[in-house]
């Protein structure tokens, strides 16, 4: 595989809570831990943490607005990601399919020695 894989990075896509930011955040723009956790089922401290964890694997990153910081999705990380599950799925796939061709050639043997 081409792409090294980051595991802090996957651990922290992971999370279905995080990933459910990262949407938000994508498709609402920047937000706050407060704006965000207005539409999650956890609590702004919660959101943060969740942030936090996100900010320190750079798939979003905060510019200061007062009491608040305003986070927004690093896309050229979370393009890094992508090419990282894709690569890993590309792997599994050509795993898949040798798995496929030994299981058929041994279901072969097993039928071509029933006939002797």
């Amino acid at each position: 595989m081409s792409t090294a894989v980051d595991d802090d990075l996957w651990s922290a896509i992971g999370d279905p809570i995080r990933r459910t930011m990262i949407d938000l955040l994508l498709t609402g723009g920047p937000g706050t831990a407060t704006s965000l956790s207005e539409r999650l089922p956890v609590t702004r401290q919660a959101v943060s943490k969740h942030l936090a964890v996100l900010d320190r694997v750079g798939l979003v990153h905060a510019a200061p607005a007062g009491r608040e910081r305003h986070y927004q999705v690093d896309e050229a990380q979370l393009a890094r990601a992508a090419a990282q599950m894709s690569a890993v799925g590309a792997t599994w796939d050509a795993r898949l399919r040798r798995i496929k061709r030994i299981a058929e050639a041994i279901d072969r043997n097993r039928t071509d020695n029933k006939g002797e």
